[in-house]
């Protein structure tokens, strides 16, 4: 009987000394309360009742930042969600230093997004998102150092605006196309102008091709075959002069 109870009192020493840290783990180990050090990947053993570990994960932990009410610099009030990325690199300290490491990113990656977001205008937030996620990042890493994390990546996933500036800035868009396209034309009739225009100073020189083209138009014409056409005695004299320069040029 004593060594029953010898033995099953070893094989409870022995469950609580032997602990298993995963390769993306690692064990932070408190002898009497007092850090000594962080272990890990693999079996661990330790002193049963004096010696304790808390697991940290290395992974990184991608965390929602919530949608929050922010009004920028230029008193427009939208909703602003976005997403972090932060992973641990010094687990005794994120176990030290921090009660819930969790938790306190979290709160102060949404203070920071709300600070950082009201120093712009919108104009600036949409079209300067990249710059503003990258500032938003440095200011969260700047406080979560002390923790032992360190923030990869800050991005704002979601900007939510109010109907009426919604309403404003479709106007502003549809303003901004029928400008662009005014403009488009306008340049097509000065391309068309120029070109007519060098067409004139040709023909001047060459009468015989302003009568060609004449021509040329009636044949367009003729191919409905439901037109008459009536030729000015001057225009057949004309014509008759142009077939004439044409028979002195092939002769």
């Amino acid at each position: 009987m004593p060594l029953i109870i010898i033995a099953i009192v070893v094989i409870v020493l022995l469950a609580l000394s032997l602990r298993v840290v995963k390769e993306y783990d690692r064990g932070v180990i408190f002898f009497l309360g007092k850090v000594t050090g962080v272990r890990g990947p693999g079996l661990l053993i330790l002193i049963p009742i004096l010696e304790q570990m808390t697991k940290v994960t290395l992974r990184t932990i991608t965390m929602n930042i919530p949608s929050q009410k922010i009004i920028t610099k230029d008193n427009v009030s939208i909703d602003i969600a976005a997403v972090a990325y932060y992973h641990i690199v010094d687990p005794q300290k994120s176990v030290v230093a921090i009660e819930n490491i969790h938790d306190a990113v979290n709160q102060i990656s949404q203070t920071t997004v709300r600070n950082v977001v009201g120093q712009f205008m919108l104009d600036q937030l949409l079209s300067q998102t990249a710059d503003i996620n990258t500032q938003i990042k440095e200011v969260i890493d700047t406080h979560t150092e002390p923790w032992g994390a360190e923030v990869t990546a800050v991005e704002i996933k979601d900007i939510t605006l109010p109907d009426n500036m919604q309403r404003a800035m479709a106007k502003e868009a549809e303003a901004e196309r029928e400008r662009r396209a005014k403009i488009v034309a306008a340049e097509g009739e000065f391309q068309a102008a120029v070109k007519l225009g060098e067409a004139a100073d040709i023909i001047s020189a060459h009468p015989v091709a302003l009568q060609l083209r004449t021509l040329q138009t009636m044949a367009e014409i003729s191919v409905e075959k439901n037109s008459t056409i009536i030729f000015p005695a001057q225009f057949m004299t004309t014509v008759q002069e142009a077939i004439k320069a044409i028979r002195g040029d092939s002769a």
